[in-house]
C-alpha cells in the first residue's frame, strides 16, 4: 500500500516539510520574518498531498515565499530532521500526528537580492551573516542546517 493511500484526507497538513538555506558564497543567508507568530526563520513549508516530493517542495516553497526561481545552485543535503509539532498546531495535521519529519535543502546565489513577500505569511525580509542568522532563527532545525551551510563555506 503507498504513502498517499495511508495518509490524513488531504484537509490536513502533510507532516513533512522543507527547510530552504537561501545563501551568498560571502556568507549572507536570507532569513524572513513570519508574520504570526513572529519570527525569523529560513524558507519553510510542507509538502503538498498526496505526492509531491522534497525537491519540488523546497522549489516551490522558495517561488511562493520569495519570488526566487532558480535552475542552478541547489543543494539536496539528503538529511531529514524530525522535530515534535507543537501542541497548539498538531490539530492542522490529523487525529495522533504529532511529529514532522523537515528535508534540508540549500541554495547558493550569487550575491543578495530582493524578495517578493506574501503580507499574509511574512512581514519582512533580511540578509544577515550566517553566524548572526544561526543565533536569530527561532526553530533548532533552522540554527542545525544553517551551521551545516555555514560549515561548507569556512
Amino acid at each position: 500500500m503507498s504513502a498517499a493511500a495511508l495518509a490524513p484526507p488531504e484537509e490536513f497538513k502533510r507532516p513533512e516539510s522543507v527547510l530552504v538555506v537561501v545563501y551568498t558564497h560571502d556568507c549572507q543567508t536570507l532569513l524572513l520574518e513570519r508574520a504570526w507568530p513572529v519570527f525569523w526563520q529560513s524558507v519553510t513549508g510542507s509538502l503538498e498531498w498526496p505526492d509531491e516530493m522534497p525537491a519540488q517542495a523546497a522549489r516551490r516553497e522558495l517561488f511562493e515565499e520569495t519570488g526566487i526561481s532558480s535552475e542552478g545552485g541547489w543543494r539536496d543535503w539528503h538529511l531529514a530532521r524530525s522535530f515534535h509539532i507543537l501542541p497548539e498546531y498538531r490539530y492542522l495535521y490529523g487525529p495522533g500526528i504529532v511529529d514532522n519529519v523537515e528535508h534540508l535543502f540549500s541554495l547558493e546565489l550569487p550575491a543578495p537580492c530582493e524578495v517578493r513577500l506574501d503580507p499574509a505569511e511574512h512581514n519582512r525580509s533580511r540578509w544577515l551573516d550566517l553566524a548572526q542568522a544561526v543565533d536569530s532563527v527561532w526553530s533548532w532545525t533552522n540554527r542545525a542546517g544553517l551551521e551545516q551551510v555555514a560549515a561548507e563555506l569556512v
